[in-house]
Protein backbone atom coordinates (compact mmCIF):
# COMPACT_ATOMS: atom_id res chain seq x y z
CA UNK A 1 0.00 0.00 0.00
CA UNK A 2 1.46 3.05 -0.82
CA UNK A 3 2.64 5.75 2.30
CA UNK A 4 -0.07 8.24 1.48
CA UNK A 5 -2.77 5.95 1.07
CA UNK A 6 -1.73 4.04 4.57
CA UNK A 7 -1.45 7.66 6.54
CA UNK A 8 -4.88 8.29 4.97
CA UNK A 9 -6.31 4.90 6.23
CA UNK A 10 -4.87 5.41 9.69
CA UNK A 11 -6.09 9.36 9.88
CA UNK A 12 -9.63 8.15 8.78
CA UNK A 13 -9.23 5.03 11.19
CA UNK A 14 -8.07 7.74 14.35
CA UNK A 15 -11.13 10.09 13.30
CA UNK A 16 -13.97 7.26 13.39
CA UNK A 17 -12.52 6.30 16.74
CA UNK A 18 -12.86 9.92 18.01
CA UNK A 19 -16.04 9.85 17.15
CA UNK A 20 -17.03 6.85 18.79
CA UNK A 21 -15.05 7.69 22.02
CA UNK A 22 -17.10 11.51 21.89
CA UNK A 23 -20.67 9.78 21.54
CA UNK A 24 -23.60 11.20 19.59
CA UNK A 25 -25.51 14.09 20.74
CA UNK A 26 -27.15 14.15 17.47
CA UNK A 27 -29.88 12.09 19.29
CA UNK A 28 -30.48 15.67 21.43
CA UNK A 29 -32.10 18.38 20.13
CA UNK A 30 -31.52 22.00 22.06
CA UNK A 31 -33.97 24.55 21.48
CA UNK A 32 -34.40 27.91 22.40
CA UNK A 33 -31.30 28.31 24.81
CA UNK A 34 -31.05 31.77 26.88
CA UNK A 35 -29.21 32.61 29.78
CA UNK A 36 -30.74 35.37 32.63
CA UNK A 37 -29.39 39.00 32.08
CA UNK A 38 -28.17 40.49 35.69
CA UNK A 39 -27.53 43.19 37.24
CA UNK A 40 -24.47 45.10 37.93
CA UNK A 41 -22.92 43.23 40.42
CA UNK A 42 -24.38 40.49 40.11
CA UNK A 43 -22.35 36.93 40.03
CA UNK A 44 -24.30 34.39 38.90
CA UNK A 45 -26.34 33.65 36.39
CA UNK A 46 -28.37 30.49 34.81
CA UNK A 47 -29.17 29.79 31.66
CA UNK A 48 -32.28 27.39 30.15
CA UNK A 49 -33.17 25.42 27.20
CA UNK A 50 -35.27 22.64 26.03
CA UNK A 51 -33.83 19.51 25.34
CA UNK A 52 -35.33 17.06 22.90
CA UNK A 53 -33.85 13.03 23.13
CA UNK A 54 -35.17 11.80 19.52
CA UNK A 55 -33.62 8.80 19.99
CA UNK A 56 -34.41 5.56 21.24
CA UNK A 57 -32.85 5.24 24.48
CA UNK A 58 -32.79 7.18 27.57
CA UNK A 59 -29.86 10.14 28.12
CA UNK A 60 -28.82 12.30 30.80
CA UNK A 61 -26.76 15.40 30.41
CA UNK A 62 -24.19 15.14 33.53
CA UNK A 63 -22.42 18.50 32.88
CA UNK A 64 -21.58 21.62 31.40
CA UNK A 65 -18.48 24.28 31.17
CA UNK A 66 -18.61 27.65 29.77
CA UNK A 67 -15.67 30.64 29.42
CA UNK A 68 -18.33 32.91 30.44
CA UNK A 69 -18.45 31.61 34.03
CA UNK A 70 -15.94 29.91 36.83
CA UNK A 71 -17.56 27.17 37.85
CA UNK A 72 -20.72 25.57 35.60
CA UNK A 73 -23.43 23.11 37.53
CA UNK A 74 -26.66 21.36 36.74
CA UNK A 75 -29.17 23.09 39.27
CA UNK A 76 -33.15 22.29 40.27
CA UNK A 77 -35.36 23.93 42.59
CA UNK A 78 -36.86 22.09 45.59
CA UNK A 79 -39.29 23.02 48.39
CA UNK A 80 -37.50 23.11 51.74
CA UNK A 81 -39.45 24.18 54.92
CA UNK A 82 -41.90 26.09 52.49
CA UNK A 83 -39.29 27.96 50.56
CA UNK A 84 -37.89 26.92 47.01
CA UNK A 85 -33.74 25.89 47.48
CA UNK A 86 -31.92 25.97 44.38
CA UNK A 87 -30.08 22.67 44.90
CA UNK A 88 -26.89 20.89 42.79
CA UNK A 89 -28.07 17.99 40.84
CA UNK A 90 -25.43 15.23 39.03
CA UNK A 91 -27.46 14.88 36.49
CA UNK A 92 -31.03 15.86 34.27
CA UNK A 93 -32.71 12.82 32.69
CA UNK A 94 -33.44 12.72 28.94
CA UNK A 95 -36.28 10.03 28.31
CA UNK A 96 -36.20 8.78 24.68
CA UNK A 97 -38.89 10.08 22.74
CA UNK A 98 -39.64 12.99 25.21
CA UNK A 99 -38.47 16.61 25.92
CA UNK A 100 -37.45 18.50 28.83
CA UNK A 101 -37.66 22.34 29.78
CA UNK A 102 -35.02 23.67 31.95
CA UNK A 103 -36.69 26.61 32.59
CA UNK A 104 -36.22 29.46 35.45
CA UNK A 105 -38.23 28.17 39.08
CA UNK A 106 -37.10 24.57 37.92
CA UNK A 107 -34.22 22.60 36.19
CA UNK A 108 -31.40 24.77 34.78
CA UNK A 109 -27.73 25.41 33.98
CA UNK A 110 -26.05 27.69 37.12
CA UNK A 111 -23.86 29.74 35.76
CA UNK A 112 -21.31 31.12 39.07
CA UNK A 113 -19.05 33.56 39.29
CA UNK A 114 -19.59 35.46 36.19
CA UNK A 115 -16.69 36.82 33.98
CA UNK A 116 -18.53 39.31 33.28
CA UNK A 117 -22.43 41.24 33.65
CA UNK A 118 -24.29 39.41 31.37
CA UNK A 119 -26.49 41.83 29.58
CA UNK A 120 -29.22 41.62 26.31
CA UNK A 121 -27.59 41.76 23.68
CA UNK A 122 -24.68 39.32 24.15
CA UNK A 123 -24.32 35.92 23.58
CA UNK A 124 -23.38 32.75 26.54
CA UNK A 125 -21.84 29.89 24.50
CA UNK A 126 -22.25 26.60 26.28
CA UNK A 127 -20.42 22.69 25.83
CA UNK A 128 -23.92 20.51 27.17
CA UNK A 129 -22.24 16.72 28.15
CA UNK A 130 -24.05 13.89 28.10
CA UNK A 131 -23.93 10.52 29.96
CA UNK A 132 -22.24 8.71 26.89
CA UNK A 133 -19.45 11.51 26.58
CA UNK A 134 -21.08 13.11 23.46
CA UNK A 135 -20.44 16.90 23.64
CA UNK A 136 -22.64 19.79 21.75
CA UNK A 137 -21.97 23.74 21.67
CA UNK A 138 -24.82 26.01 21.58
CA UNK A 139 -24.79 29.49 22.26
CA UNK A 140 -27.47 30.98 24.43
CA UNK A 141 -28.22 34.62 23.81
CA UNK A 142 -28.57 36.73 26.76
CA UNK A 143 -32.34 37.86 27.86
CA UNK A 144 -34.11 39.52 30.49
CA UNK A 145 -36.46 37.52 33.37
CA UNK A 146 -39.25 38.88 34.72
CA UNK A 147 -38.74 37.84 38.45
CA UNK A 148 -42.23 36.11 38.45
CA UNK A 149 -41.28 34.06 35.73
CA UNK A 150 -39.00 32.22 39.07
CA UNK A 151 -41.83 31.11 40.70
CA UNK A 152 -41.14 32.28 44.30
CA UNK A 153 -39.16 33.24 46.95
CA UNK A 154 -35.85 31.65 46.77
CA UNK A 155 -32.61 30.68 48.81
CA UNK A 156 -29.72 29.01 47.09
Amino acid sequence: MPTNLRMLTVAALCCAAANLHAGDAGAIDVSDPYARAVPPGQANSAAFMVLRNTGDSDRALVAAESTAADTVELHTHTMDDGMMQMRRIERIELPAGEAVTLAPGGLHVMLIGLAEQLQPGMDVALTLIFDDGARQSITAPVRRIDAGAMGGHHAH
